[in-house]
């Protein structure tokens, strides 16, 4: 590995510094839940029946979260009810 190898790499060393502004995992003033039916994930399973290639099979196409509508967060502490 000489120098020039190096200095490509360098452009790359803030990426964990962007900040994401759905981030899950980010410190607000206030209190979240996770949602407790998707786990923060803003989809669920949704298996279907398939025929792929000539064979059945079931396929999980995931659909939006009933629970949080996608919003993966609660304000304020939710218990699971």
């Amino acid at each position: 590995m000489n120098e020039d190898d190096e200095d490509e790499f360098a452009e790359d060393d803030d990426f964990e510094d962007e900040e994401d502004a759905d981030d899950l995992f980010a410190v607000t003033p206030e209190p979240r839940t996770v949602c407790h039916l998707c786990g923060g994930a803003s989809y669920i399973a949704a298996p279907t029946h398939a025929i792929i290639g000539g064979a059945s099979r079931t396929v999980d196409n995931g659909r939006e979260c009933p629970h949080c509508n996608g919003a993966r967060t609660f304000n304020g502490l939710v218990p699971p009810l």
